[in-house]
């Protein structure tokens, strides 16, 4: 199905041809090149200052952005921002504390001048899809699925301390970043959804890093035969991939799409220029992909349906074992080998939903499956969630809304709760299949540490309706007769024009922010001082930590907008003692056994992994560890740039070290560190203190000036205080 070529390419005549030397000039041949160029402000094209067009946030991160951003200095928004509120739209915990943020939201709009989209109307990437991407643009979202390379935008996703950097008109500084072909050939067959073309793509790049922080360019005789949909729900999947961005040649069907959104002059043709160089190149054989299904806890664990029931009992036993390690001891069980009868493997729950799964030809097809087939009164249910209020109306308007009740699914508004652990929890030890982005541990909601838990497996719509039809044992769409002819879907901006409130450049600079009362300002960070004593709060020996495990998703997410109280969940879900040991570092004062000189050492907490920051964009997985008094990471590598970038901004260092052998409770002493930092060291010599008393080596990847000066200020809010925009 999939090609990995680990060398670089040319594009020519419409076919790649591997490189023998490379072409310098060949590297601007391509769409990203162009894009990246003009966006960039630093006149280098090798180190990279990119100023994007526009930003966005939802309801999860959109009040720490702002309220850092007006610590730093805010007077209004320099360029378009829109809020969303997708994530916290259930007033589920906390009281009025989710509906008091949106209402913050509103008046920031109102204030600074930006785009402020209600509860329940669209989901972030929908919306910005829908009414904001351009072709040739660049948006930078604080969400991980900042998509939008399809319509022809490089769509970045990061924590908010970046946008807060564009709202006060710095830049995103990075290398100029390697750029994939993703070359697409052939024609996907009946039955074979965006979700399988992406999942595929997921488990052959992901666990080797192939794309790590790389932009995709999709380009090839392929993607004239994918709808507008397919392309969104392929290319917002990306992000599993742990690329940086991408980018799709543009074509009639995006030209269509701008039309019939009421926004043609947003489409620009987009070609790759005969002769382009890339780095590497994937090639897809979409002829050859299949229904596939991601068994628990990642997206990469991606097998063919046909496989996966071809050795079931295999398969979820692997997982099993997996999900009891999640559990404390002699707490709860978990058990997915039950789900098997009869040779059949049975879900308990199927749930489409969001902006990879909640697109109109999505939902259409899957009412189609469904046919006049009513879902069993038993222990399936099918829950569908409309990425907008305008595809909901659309599905209505042509039956299919109704089509999918009349047969017992259950339709609700535009929400992000199912991929991410705030909606659609399933039962303990339930089996939820879903066409959503991710199924990490505790993505749908589940308390391992309370002795609960249960999975989600990913797979299409159309196979998810398969299984629907099927009385919830797992099937292939491919093994259903249906009509893949869906009627033509009519956008109604009319609904956006009756809600959205759209202030940009008509902010009003002495209306006041609105505050409920768990929103809270950030505390004080300290400076770096000369030298440097860590404490080993946490040590994390998985493989990969994700951001969910390093903080929460779900529930939790209610208290993002106050440091302290959300910060008492951080690594809860992983280490549940994290949190009391860093207090204690940061409480009970300098250790004075160690003879150092408290009034030249910072002192403060560390965690240790292997490779965290897998997943979500959030901020909070760094920030909450520097409100317990975090000043450094120590990892064998970081999962992703954007959580190396988080940590840099909240003032913590983000060092390396070849392996993680440390003890929770052991001191780290480098000495001489801010001075050999600013200079742009990237080597320290430190001690290690206690019972195994040595020397080590610790590193640093490559920082630019301002990110050096960061750190040593203690956070970005400290540096921008200490240099004002001139």
């Amino acid at each position: 199905m999939i090609k990995l070529i680990k060398k670089g390419v040319y594009y020519s005549d419409g076919k790649l041809v591997r490189a023998k030397s490379v072409d310098e000039n060949a590297k601007k041949r391509t769409i990203s090149y162009k894009i990246l160029s003009a966006h960039n402000v630093s006149g280098d094209d090798k180190k990279l200052k990119i100023k994007f067009d526009e930003i966005t946030s939802h309801d999860i991160t959109y009040v720490g952005i702002v309220q850092t951003a007006k610590a730093s200095g805010l007077k209004e928004f320099p360029i378009p921002y829109t809020l969303t509120n997708c994530h916290n739209s259930l007033c589920a915990v906390g009281g009025t504390i989710n509906e008091d943020d949106h209402v913050f939201g509103l008046s920031a709009v109102r204030k600074y001048g930006g785009v402020f989209v209600p509860p329940h109307l669209a989901v972030i990437h929908q919306y910005m899809r829908e009414t904001r991407a351009f072709s040739g643009a660049m948006i930078l979202g604080s969400d991980s699925h900042t998509r939008y390379g399809a319509l022809g935008t490089l769509a970045v996703g990061e924590g908010g301390p970046e946008l807060v950097k564009q709202l006060l008109e710095r830049t995103y500084d990075i290398d100029y970043p390697e750029i994939v072909a993703v070359y697409l050939k052939g024609r996907l067959r009946k039955g074979v959804g965006p979700h399988d073309v992406a999942l595929a793509l997921v488990k052959e790049t992901f666990k080797s890093g192939f794309v790590k922080n790389a932009i995709l360019e999709f380009i090839g005789t392929g993607i004239k035969g994918l709808s507008m949909d397919y392309r969104l729900g392929i290319d917002v999947m990306t992000t599993e991939t742990t690329c940086l961005s991408s980018v799709w040649e543009t074509d009639g069907k995006i030209a269509e799409y701008f039309a019939a959104h009421g926004r043609a002059a947003a489409y620009n043709e987009l070609k790759a220029e005969n002769g382009a160089y890339y780095d590497k190149a994937v090639v897809i054989d979409l002829s050859k992909i299949e229904p596939m299904i991601a068994l628990p806890f990642h997206p990469s664990n991606a097998y063919t349906i046909r496989e996966f029931l071809s050795r079931p009992y295999e398969l979820l036993r692997e997982c099993e074992e997996k999900g009891k390690k999640l559990l404390p001891e002699g707490k709860g069980e978990f058990k997915l080998t039950d789900k098997i009868k009869d040779g059949k493997v049975y879900a308990t729950q199927g749930v489409i939903a969001g902006c990879a799964g909640g697109l109109y030809e999505n939902l259409a097809e899957a009412s189609e499956i469904l046919g006049d087939t009513a879902i069993e009164n038993g222990d399936f249910t099918l829950n569908v969630y409309p990425a907008s209020q305008p595809v909901y109306k659309g599905l209505v308007d042509n039956g299919y809304a109704g089509k999918l009740m009349e047969n017992g699914a259950v339709i609700k508004t535009a929400f992000c709760g199912p991929c991410f652990g705030a909606g659609d929890v399933p039962a303990n030890n339930g089996l939820s299949i879903r066409h959503t982005t991710r199924n990490f541990e505790s993505r749908e909601g589940s308390k391992p540490k309370d002795g609960q838990l249960s999975a989600v497996a990913l797979m299409d719509a159309r196979s998810i309706a398969a299984t629907a039809k099927n009385g919830g044992a797992i099937t292939s769409a491919m093994d259903m007769e249906y009509s893949k002819r869906i009627k033509k879907y009519r956008f109604d901006g009319k609904i956006y024009k009756a809600r959205v409130v759209d202030a940009v450049g008509k902010g009003e600079e002495n209306r006041a922010l609105v505050y409920g009362p768990n929103i809270a300002d950030w505390p004080r960070m300290e400076e770096l001082k000369d030298d440097l004593l860590l404490k080993v709060a946490s040590v994390l020996t998985d493989p990969v930590t994700t951001t969910d495990e390093l903080i929460p998703s779900g529930e939790t997410s209610s208290y993002r907008s106050n440091p302290l109280k959300l910060s008492e969940f951080a690594l809860s879900r992983k280490d549940p003692a994290y949190v009391g040991r860093a207090k204690a570092v940061k409480n009970e004062g300098f250790p004075k056994e160690t003879g150092l000189d408290e009034k030249t050492t910072t002192y403060g907490s560390v965690v240790c992994a292997v490779k965290p920051g897998d997943g979500s964009a959030r901020e909070q997985a760094a920030s909450c560890q520097r409100v317990l008094g975090g000043v450094a990471n120590i990892a064998v590598e970081y999962a992703t740039k954007r959580y190396r970038s988080n940590l840099i901004n909240w003032g913590m260092i983000p060092f390396l070290c070849e392996k993680n052998d440390f003890t929770v409770g052991e001191y780290i002493f480098v000495k001489g560190i801010k001075k050999a930092l600013l200079s742009g060291a990237t080597e320290f010599k430190a001690k290690v203190l206690g019972e195994r008393e040595r020397e080590i080596v610790l590193k640093i990847s490559p920082l630019t000036v301002d990110e050096k000066e960061i750190i040593a200020k203690g956070c970005l809010i400290n540096f921008y205080k200490s240099k004002p925009q001139a």
